[in-house]
């Protein structure tokens, strides 16, 4: 049987206490998906509304972008994961082995009191799976 992991994703793309943009930090996704597409794992992306994850425009900036970033940026049928993510009402937690929740300062405020998340979580969890996550998806 081939492991699956459920990487969740932000829905929001500003701050609610200042008009500023915000969203999913692309290299705490890029990252921990290349190494789990290495190890031969399968992926799935979601997100609290699901559809589209905004990215956070600093994450894109010159001090953050590197090679994983780069290269997942210029690939098509990633960004159109990001653009349909699963919603997180559509997703059985008897169908992953792991959950990893990405960063972004955006996941503070849709991440935090999301029952179905919570859920989810728990269910992995109490039934031997990983739940982890990385900065903000704290």
């Amino acid at each position: 049987m081939k492991k699956k992991i459920l990487h969740i994703v932000t829905n929001v793309e500003r701050y609610e206490t200042v008009d500023k943009l915000t969203g999913l930090w692309l290299g705490e996704l890029t990252h921990a998906y290349d190494e789990f597409e290495k190890q031969g794992y399968q992926q799935d992306i979601a997100s609290p509304k699901g559809g589209r994850t905004p990215i956070d425009p600093r994450s894109l900036g010159s001090m953050a972008v590197d090679k994983s970033i780069r290269a997942r940026q210029n690939d098509k049928t990633f960004m159109d994961l990001l653009d349909n993510t699963l919603a997180i009402a559509d997703v059985d937690w008897r169908d992953y082995d792991a959950i990893y929740y990405t960063g972004g300062h955006g996941v503070m405020w849709d991440f935090l009191n999301d029952s179905k998340l919570q859920e989810i979580s728990r269910n992995i969890f109490e039934h031997g799976g990983v739940v982890s996550s990385v900065c903000h998806g704290f």
